[in-house]
């Protein structure tokens, strides 16, 4: 164990030091999946008519059945360092410094995370596969090499890649989730006796690369049942819903490496004592309006939460919850006070309520935002900065620089005019066009087909450049394509989210609306070295 922090000590005396000893207190599992976005059966079942009608995830069913399934889940910041930077510092992400931007990111270990702190207070912590990727002079906000148990690989990550390369594809998906089950074993059996432990399992499959096909090859989920259910501002062509059906096919894959936890969990004896959270960090990649992107599709994310005997069983959640709300949620259920510098409001009196629908009126919206995907999306580094309130009936959306491009630069979307690059380079290269937008079929489709009709109209919508305020109503637009800002009758509407919002950057020092908000645009954010 590493060296316990003043800090840490403080914790331990509040916890108290023979909880230590002899620790009662609840195992955490969390399942954070990559680039996972809304899309998982039980939410088909009480919203059907979405790509989710398509995919079985058994396993996060079951989590929902036996706890909760919440409805308004959100990222903090739909890109995956910002995310887990506020995750697991139960902070916004613009006050987590350089753990606020992807490239160039770099972890600030006087900001107190969850995990650390549990493991400050005798909590035998590790993970598997990804947590938070930039590596940094010293310590990381979950312990870095250290925690990490991956004695049994990392070919899950590669999943669809492994699977097709294997003569037989069922066997080969087995030896995978083999290597989920030895790695989970070899967390436990590293587990010093009497102690708690919080393990995080985080597997990149439903991150970009997968392979072409292979959610009909090695899921049986057909591309052509996915007609007339992709959003409004995607062309409906075999292309596009094979694409995505390939997306849903790592779904699947990542819900049954969940079910092999689960399994463990049951054979180890621990499910009972065992807080279990399933989640993903923003929305799917490659897709236009998806990952890097404010609206639903890039922010939205699955969240089921099972804790036996501490909660109730079968309910849907509608209280607005943002993922930074579960470091508090994890260090009050270990009974730790979570520090003040934590902007994020625990869920454990939500959990203990065992309520369905709203249960705490105050969670009516959440507060999400944007800098800096990649570095070379756009001259000079710059970020494209972006902030949102999303509440059940509208998502208003600040952005700060309308001039820059939201996904980046490529002829005709602020470059001189030019051929664009091919077909197969906009499908493999993400940075050979609008680099915040990752390399798909998708992507590759719809450049390359613009002069297709309604596509031109599409691939303005969702790539072109966006006014300074973006106004959609949920209910009637929940595709937000009809963008209300400037609509005479919504005044009103518009200046109270949007002093809500601000007021929220405001108090929470947030760089880009206070001082002069140039901070994210200059060093040590911007350099022209990366």
């Amino acid at each position: 164990m590493r060296q316990i922090t003043k800090f840490g000590f403080l914790c331990m005396a509040l916890v108290g030091l023979p909880r230590v000893v002899a620790d009662e207190r609840p195992n955490i599992v969390f399942a954070f999946a990559d680039d996972w976005g809304r899309y998982a059966s039980a939410y088909a079942q009480i919203e059907p008519g979405g790509p989710g009608d398509i995919v079985r995830t058994p396993n996060f069913d079951q989590i929902a059945r036996e706890g909760l399934l919440f409805t308004q889940a959100y990222v903090n910041a739909p890109s995956c360092t910002p995310c887990r930077s506020s995750l697991l510092s139960g902070q916004f992400f613009w006050r987590t410094g350089l753990g606020a931007i992807l490239q160039g990111a770099v972890w600030d270990d006087t900001i107190p995370s969850y995990p650390l702190m549990l493991e400050d207070t005798g909590y035998h912590i590790g993970h598997t596969y990804k947590v938070w990727s930039p590596g940094t002079p010293r310590d990381q906000p979950h312990g870095g090499r250290r925690t990490a148990y991956v004695s049994a690989g990392t070919r899950f990550n590669g999943f669809s890649q492994f699977v097709d390369r294997a003569q037989d594809k069922e066997q080969a998906k087995q030896q995978l989730l083999a290597e989920v089950r030895d790695n989970f074993r070899a967390f436990l059996d590293a587990r010093p006796g009497g102690r708690p432990f919080c393990y995080w399992w985080g597997p990149t499959n439903c991150h970009r690369k997968w392979i072409k096909g292979s959610g009909k090859d090695h899921w049986g989920l057909d591309p052509d049942q996915l007609q007339g259910k992709l959003p409004a501002f995607l062309p409906d062509v075999a292309e596009v819903r094979e694409d995505f059906c390939d997306y849903l096919g790592e779904v699947q894959a990542f819900d049954a490496g969940l079910g092999v936890i689960l399994d463990e969990l049951r054979r180890s004896g621990r499910s009972d004592n065992t807080i279990v959270v399933v989640s993903g960090d923003h929305g799917i990649p490659g897709i236009p309006r998806g990952k890097c992107n404010l609206y639903d599709l890039g922010t939205r994310v699955p969240l089921a939460i099972r804790w036996p005997g501490k909660t109730g069983q079968g309910l849907v959640v509608d209280d607005f919850v943002c993922l930074p709300d579960l470091a508090p949620t994890f260090l009050e259920a270990a009974g730790i006070t979570p520090p003040k510098v934590m902007t994020a409001r625990s869920l454990l009196p939500v959990l203990e309520a065992r309520q369905s629908g709203r249960v705490d009126p105050a969670r009516d919206h959440v507060i999400v935002g944007r800098e800096r995907h990649v570095a070379k999306a756009r001259r000079g580094n710059l970020p494209y900065p972006q902030r949102a309130i999303r509440t059940d009936d509208y998502l208003y959306i600040r952005n700060f620089k309308p001039d820059r491009w939201p996904m980046g630069l490529a002829p005709g979307f602020g470059l001189p005019d030019g051929p664009l690059p091919t077909y197969e380079r906009l499908r493999e290269n993400t940075f050979a066009a609008l680099g915040d937008l990752d390399a798909s079929p998708t992507k590759a489709w719809m450049l390359t087909n613009r002069s297709t009709e309604n596509v031109e109209s599409m691939v303005q919508l969702t790539l072109g450049l966006r006014p300074s305020e973006e106004l959609f109503d949920i209910r009637s637009d929940p595709d937000h394509v009809h963008n209300l800002a400037d609509d005479p009758k919504m005044v009103d509407v518009k200046q109270q989210l949007s002093e809500r919002l601000m007021q929220t950057l405001r108090t929470t020092g947030d760089p880009r609306v206070v001082a002069d908000g140039k901070a994210f645009d200059l060093p040590p954010y911007v350099q022209s070295s990366e």
